[in-house]
């Protein structure tokens, strides 16, 4: 059986903080195999970025990992522990080398006072043993396969030049330019109009299948998913509560948070009918619910257990994954 390219068991990450040490992680176990895309959804504060984070050590100084949380990079010669990596050279295979992070908002990623050629070749310089005229070759060469017109021109632009779509594939440009096994894509294409998105998830589509690299994509759009992943696992204040296949997922939902974020996707059907969020707000992580922590919004919560236990997930004969005491009871009646 071939290893996950990344195999993540048990992280609990918290953060120190005045209040005391604040849980924005717990217990989450997930793998990606070579070539996968595993699209990980959920609201704002659910723990997605923080969970991508830990995967490059990218999370601030006051984070606190707990001591079973293991992270595994498989590369070819060897098996990385991540979480045990402690210099700064050592950290460069998880940091740009194997892994490579498209940001959320890429204005705020590029130096504005440097140009996107001289970051590109920067970070190739650090990366592999090339040259710096070889560097520059390959990064016009990336910024002309990501569809930026005119790339040698646009090399030595600044990314203020640059539109929200333009500045999304230069960093895509830059994150593939050192040629990762795992891409990490937080929210990539929340910021662009739906044209340019549409555009950036098709090509994130084409180069996985040209490169063979896997995708972790973050997002909070259950429709986004359906167009990119392979596999999707949801998130809520910090546990991962569904996973499975994305297909089985969007048309079969098992976790009544799944069913609600779906149900708040636009009908395109009925375009007078009301939008249907999930009710209520995601509680603080300072103030987490005893048992599950969707207890408080859930529509069908049933009694005690809710309140009293965690439900752990569950899987079924698909390989689908549920954290739900309402699914765990209609299963165990169905047997």
């Amino acid at each position: 059986m071939t290893k996950p390219l990344i195999s993540v068991k048990d992280l609990t990450v918290r953060f120190r903080t005045e209040e005391g040490l604040v849980t924005a992680v717990e217990n989450v176990s997930l793998d990606i195999a070579p070539g996968e895309v595993l699209g990980l959804v959920g609201e704002s504060g659910s723990g997605k970025s923080v969970t991508a984070k830990a995967l490059m050590r990218l999370n601030a100084g006051n984070t606190r990992y707990a001591d079973e949380s293991r992270i595994t990079l498989n590369l070819d010669d060897q098996g990385v522990e991540v979480l045990a990596l402690k210099r700064d050279r050592d950290m460069r295979i998880v940091r740009g080398g194997a892994i490579s992070m498209i940001f959320q908002e890429p204005m705020a990623s590029f130096a504005p006072a440097i140009t996107i050629g001289d970051q590109m070749v920067e970070q190739l310089l650090i990366h592999s043993s090339m040259t710096r005229v070889e560097a520059k070759e390959l990064s016009i060469e990336m910024l002309a396969r990501v569809g930026i017109p005119e790339p040698a021109r646009r090399f030595n632009q600044y990314s203020f030049e640059f539109s929200g779509g333009m500045r999304q594939r230069a960093m895509i440009a830059m994150a593939l330019s050192t040629r990762p096994k795992l891409l990490i894509a937080d929210e990539p294409t929340t910021a662009l109009d739906v044209t340019i998105q549409a555009q950036v998830i098709a090509l994130m589509k084409d180069l996985v299948a040209e490169f063979g690299m896997a995708i972790l994509f973050i997002t909070h759009d259950l429709g986004v998913i359906a167009q990119t992943a392979d596999r999707v696992a949801v998130m809520y204040l910090g546990r991962i509560i569904e996973t499975g296949p994305v297909r089985q997922v969007i048309r079969d939902p098992h976790h009544p948070y799944t069913r609600g974020l779906l149900n708040a996707l636009p009908k395109l059907e009925d375009l007078d009918s009301e939008l249907t969020p999930v009710p209520g707000d995601i509680p603080s992580p300072l103030d987490r619910p005893s048992g599950c922590v969707f207890n408080t919004r859930c529509p069908v919560m049933f009694g005690e257990p809710c309140l009293a236990e965690i439900p752990q997930l569950m899987q079924d004969e698909t390989g689908r994954m549920a954290a739900c005491h309402l699914v765990a009871r209609n299963r165990g009646a169905k047997t």
